[in-house]
């Protein structure tokens, strides 16, 4: 897992579309598997693929020039709709490990922390002047593709040329990425907390414990 703890480069791609849906990001017709495997081929497929399963050559990521992106800046309500996270496990195996946006959808948001995406929730006015660089290099070919910015997880601070904006990230969300940690390892960094909860619960009332477990082997010697 690339390391976020340290202020790092990243190469951004414009993707200037407001209201992005995980319908979109990762289509219906790649869930079928009971794995993460093999999710970077659906990615955005119909905004990379046409019909016949060919390249759009108008698709950013489809352009050389954008080959080494590792990051997209995009539109507002990033992320919106359904509630699938293989979006986001589509994103990071495609290569793809911040997105900055002005704003994402709820549940998207949440995925992406807990599997250390990085979420950049910048102003609408930064986001759009970030758009508007990105797009401008690109149009022009000036300047060095995909575009480079900097990315301060510590600092929540994220600068390209006069651009310096920052981002919001909880403390305990903040904590998690610059830790390594998804959803299981910040609870199990609790483990010795957690541990002397159960034994008091069960302690002060133990005809809880168990339970399940005697009452299926009741219902099993029945």
């Amino acid at each position: 897992m690339a390391d976020l703890a340290a202020p790092w480069i990243a190469h951004a791609a414009p993707l200037p579309l407001a209201n992005l849906d995980t319908d979109q990001i990762m289509p219906k017709q790649f869930l079928r598997g009971i794995d993460k495997a093999g999710l970077a081929q659906g990615l955005l497929y119909d905004l990379r693929f046409d019909a016949e399963g060919r390249p759009r050559p108008g698709c950013v990521l489809n352009q050389p020039a954008f080959a080494g992106t590792d990051s997209l800046i995009a539109g507002p309500n990033f992320g919106c709709g359904s509630s699938r996270e293989h979006a986001v496990w589509g994103l990071q195996q495609y290569g793809i490990r911040a997105v900055i946006a002005p704003s994402f959808g709820e549940i998207f948001y949440s995925n992406a922390v807990n599997n250390r995406l990085l979420p950049v929730m910048v102003s609408p006015e930064h986001g759009q002047a970030l758009l508007d660089q990105a797009l401008a290099c690109a149009a022009a070919g000036a300047g060095p593709l995909p575009l480079p910015l900097q990315i301060d997880l510590p600092a929540l601070t994220l600068r390209c040329g006069s651009i310096e904006a920052s981002f919001a990230l909880s403390p305990r969300h903040q904590r998690m990425l610059l830790q390594g940690l998804d959803m299981v390892g910040a609870t199990l960094a609790h483990a010795t907390q957690i541990e002397a909860f159960a034994a008091s619960h069960f302690a002060a009332q133990p005809w809880l414990q168990d339970r399940a477990m005697r009452t299926r082997e009741r219902l099993t010697a029945a």
